[in-house]
C-alpha cells in the first residue's frame, strides 16, 4: 500500500543524496592527498633507515638530508588539514591516522638522533620531542577538545612513541655491530624511561594498550645487549 502523502518530507532523499555526494567529494580529495603523503613517508623512511649503518660522527649529514622529505610531508599535512577542515574531524580522521602515526614516528626518530633544534638552539642526541614540539613542527594543533578540526591526537603520538622504542631496540643491536658502544647505553636508559611513563597511563584505546604491553619485551632486548656488552667488558667506562 502506498505511503500516505505528507508522511515523508518533500526532497528528503534528494537532500540525503546531496550530502552523500559532498562526503564522497571530500573523501576523494583526501584520498589523493593521503596517497602523496604515503609516498613521502616512504622517502623519509628510506633516508632515516640509513641511520642504522651510519656512525655517530657522520650522522649530521644524514639528518640534514632528511629535512627535505620531512618538509614536503609537512606541506602535504597542511594541504590535508585544509581539505579536512570542510568536514567534522572524527568523520574522516580514520583515513589518515596511520599515516600520521608513521610521520610522527619518523619525526621522533629524526629528533632522537639529533635532528631537532629546539627554541634554545640545542641539538642533542637521545632527546624525546614532546607532543607540543611535534605539533609545532607539523604546524598543526594538538589534542583539540573544544574544536572539531584537524589536529594531532594524543593516541597518534603514543603509537609513534611505541614505534620509536621498537626502532631504537633495533638501533641498539646495529650500533654494537658498528662498534658504537655508547649508544646502546643511551638507548637502554631511554626505553626504560618510556616504559615507566607508559605504566603510569590508564589507556582506554585497545590497540594502543596492546602495543604498549609489548614495550617490556623491547626493553628486555636492549637490556640483553647491555648485559652482553658488560660480559665482554665493552661498556664505556664511567668517568
Amino acid at each position: 500500500m502506498a505511503a500516505p502523502s505528507g508522511l515523508i518530507a518533500h526532497g528528503l532523499f534528494e537532500d540525503l543524496q546531496a550530502r552523500t555526494d559532498e562526503d564522497t567529494a571530500i573523501r576523494d580529495g583526501l584520498r589523493d592527498i593521503i596517497q602523496t603523503w604515503e609516498k613521502q613517508n616512504r622517502s623519509i623512511t628510506y633516508v632515516l633507515s640509513r641511520g642504522h649503518g651510519t656512525p655517530i660522527a657522520k650522522l649530521s649529514e644524514l639528518l640534514k638530508s632528511a629535512e627535505e622529505p620531512l618538509g614536503k610531508a609537512v606541506e602535504t599535512v597542511g594541504k590535508l588539514a585544509e581539505v579536512a577542515s570542510k568536514a567534522p574531524y572524527y568523520k574522516f580522521n580514520g583515513m589518515w591516522s596511520r599515516q600520521m602515526q608513521d610521520l610522527v614516528f619518523q619525526i621522533l626518530f629524526w629528533g632522537w638522533l639529533g635532528g631537532y633544534e629546539n627554541g634554545g638552539g640545542e641539538v642533542k642526541s637521545g632527546r624525546l620531542m614532546n607532543i607540543e614540539e611535534v605539533g609545532e613542527y607539523l604546524k598543526v594543533p594538538v589534542n583539540l577538545k573544544d574544536e572539531d578540526k584537524f589536529h594531532l591526537a594524543i593516541e597518534e603520538y603514543l603509537h609513534a612513541l611505541i614505534s620509536l622504542v621498537e626502532e631504537l631496540a633495533r638501533l641498539a643491536r646495529n650500533s654494537v655491530t658498528m662498534g658504537e658502544y655508547e649508544r646502546p647505553v643511551l638507548i637502554n636508559q631511554f626505553v626504560k624511561d618510556v616504559l615507566a611513563g607508559f605504566q603510569i597511563l590508564n589507556l582506554k584505546n585497545d590497540s594502543l594498550r596492546r602495543r604498549s604491553d609489548s614495550l617490556k619485551y623491547k626493553v628486555k632486548d636492549v637490556e640483553d645487549i647491555i648485559y652482553d656488552l658488560s660480559l665482554r667488558d665493552l661498556l664505556p667506562k664511567k668517568e
